[in-house]
C-alpha cells in the first residue's frame, strides 16, 4: 500500500488512498502506522479520496490514538495539496467533504501554500457541545488540576476550548491540556488552546490536541482561537497566529466565517508493507 507524507508547520500526516487499502482501517492499525518507532510516524492519517456527491472528494481524519476527528485545518491543507498534486482536483478552487462539513480550498505557489475556507465558528454550547443550558460559552470558570481558568468554547466542526492568559507555555499545555480535553463538561472531549494576545493583529497559542496530545501547530485551533480573540474584542479581522511550528494567517469574517492560509511541505512517499500491521 502506497503512502504519502506531508507536514504543515510540523504537524505531520500520512495520506492513504482507500482504493489501495481495500478495507477499513482499525483503530489498532491507525495507532501502529502513526507510532514513531513501530510505524511510519505521524500526527494522524488522512484516508482519501473518498467518493462524495457534494465535493470533489471526501476524507476521513484519524488521530494517532485511533479516534476520528471531524475536521483538521492542517490536515485539510495537506489533503488539498495531495489532491492537487495527483490531479484529482484542480482549478482555482475545489471543495472537500469532511465529517465536520464541506470546505473550499485553493492551492498556489506550486503547492507550497494552501488557503482553506474553514467554515463558520459557533460559540453555542449545544453545537460544540458543552454540558448545561444553551448559551454562548464565553469567559466561564473551569476548575482543573487545582486551578481555575476563564475559558471560551467554540466549534468549527470540531470542539475547542480557548483559554486567554497573560503568559502561556508548553509545560502549561502538557499539564492542563489532558485534564481539560477529558473534562466532563465536554461530552465529545475537546481540543485545548492556551492563548496570549500579542496585539490586535497577532496571537500566540500553545495546543493540546484531542486524540494527539501536545501539537506544534493546528489549523482548526488557530481558527477557533482567532475567532475567540475577535469575539472578545481583543483582535481585528486579520490575525496572525503564532505557534511553535510556525505561523498561520486567519481572516475572521463578520459572521465568524474563517479563511485560513498557510504552508504545506511534502516530506516523501513510499510503500507500507503488510508486515507492519501484523499483530495490530
Amino acid at each position: 500500500m502506497k503512502f504519502w507524507k506531508y507536514h504543515a508547520l510540523g504537524n505531520d500526516y500520512v495520506v492513504l488512498d482507500p482504493a489501495d487499502l481495500g478495507r477499513s482501517l482499525t483503530a489498532a492499525e491507525v495507532r501502529r502506522i502513526c507510532h514513531r518507532n513501530f510505524g511510519i510516524g505521524s500526527d494522524g492519517i488522512l484516508l482519501g479520496p473518498l467518493k462524495s456527491e457534494k465535493a470533489a472528494a471526501g476524507v476521513r481524519i484519524y488521530n494517532p490514538d485511533g479516534s476520528e476527528a471531524e475536521k483538521s485545518g492542517n490536515g485539510l491543507r495537506i489533503f488539498s495539496r495531495y489532491l492537487w498534486e495527483r490531479k484529482l482536483a484542480g482549478g482555482e478552487e475545489f471543495s472537500v467533504e469532511t465529517p465536520g462539513g464541506i470546505v473550499r480550498s485553493a492551492v498556489f505557489e506550486q503547492g507550497r501554500m494552501v488557503r482553506v475556507e474553514m467554515g463558520r465558528v459557533s460559540f453555542w454550547s449545544d453545537q460544540i457541545p458543552v454540558t448545561g443550558g444553551r448559551r454562548e460559552v464565553l469567559d466561564e470558570d473551569l476548575s482543573v488540576g487545582g486551578r481555575v481558568f476563564k475559558v471560551c468554547a467554540a466549534t468549527i466542526g470540531n470542539p475547542h476550548c480557548v483559554i486567554p492568559l497573560e503568559e502561556i507555555s508548553e509545560s502549561m499545555a502538557r499539564e492542563f491540556g489532558p485534564l481539560i480535553e477529558t473534562h466532563p463538561c465536554f461530552p465529545n472531549r475537546t481540543n485545548v488552546q492556551f492563548m496570549k494576545v500579542l496585539d490586535r493583529a497577532n496571537i500566540q497559542i500553545e495546543i493540546w490536541e484531542r486524540g494527539a496530545g501536545y501539537t506544534l501547530a493546528s489549523g482548526s485551533s488557530s481558527s477557533a482561537s482567532a475567532a475567540v480573540a475577535r469575539r472578545l474584542g481583543l483582535c481585528d479581522r486579520a490575525i496572525t497566529v503564532h505557534m511553535p511550528g510556525g505561523r498561520l494567517q486567519i481572516e475572521v469574517g463578520d459572521d465568524f466565517q474563517i479563511l485560513m492560509t498557510g504552508p504545506v511541505t511534502r516530506v516523501g512517499e513510499g510503500v507500507l508493507f503488510d508486515e507492519l500491521l501484523e499483530g495490530a
